[in-house]
């Protein structure tokens, strides 16, 4: 399991929507947020006085995936938030390990609190329990 953490530009964010959807990525968080990073903001003089860096507007989408849906969902949000070829300012992507999920309505944990198709969450559960052996077997 995976915690995807995206920055983009707010005029991108239907895109990057529309895109997330039709890679059949649905479950995301999404907050308003204001940062900068080699773009560096931009400055302001205001009645003569010294201009500061202000930081820019910024959507941060958060998605926690299985697994299988990493790959998919990067690709999505890297179609959805890239301008033209490419520009400072299109964004972030950081991809955090995921230890647990828990469904607070049914108490359910781990890939199948995070959702999923039932075949994905089965070929989830084989890939996690081939793993565990592995690490028993030695």
């Amino acid at each position: 399991m995976k915690l995807i953490i995206a920055y983009v530009k707010p005029e991108q964010f239907k895109r990057v929507k529309k895109a997330l959807y039709d890679a059949e990525v649905f479950k995301l968080s999404v907050t308003k947020s204001r940062g900068c990073g080699q773009q560096k903001g931009f400055t302001e003089v205001f009645r003569g006085i010294t201009p500061e860096v202000m930081l820019l507007p910024k959507i941060r989408i958060e998605i926690a995936v299985n697994d299988s849906f990493v790959e998919r969902t990067i690709s999505a949000i890297i179609k959805g938030a890239k301008t033209g070829d490419g520009e400072i300012g299109d964004g972030k992507i950081f991809v955090l390990p995921l230890e647990d999920c828990i469904r607070i309505r049914t108490g359910e944990r781990g890939i199948s609190a995070i959702g999923g198709t039932s075949e994905e969450v089965k070929r989830e559960h084989a890939i996690a329990f081939s793993k565990s052996v592995g690490k028993h077997s030695s």
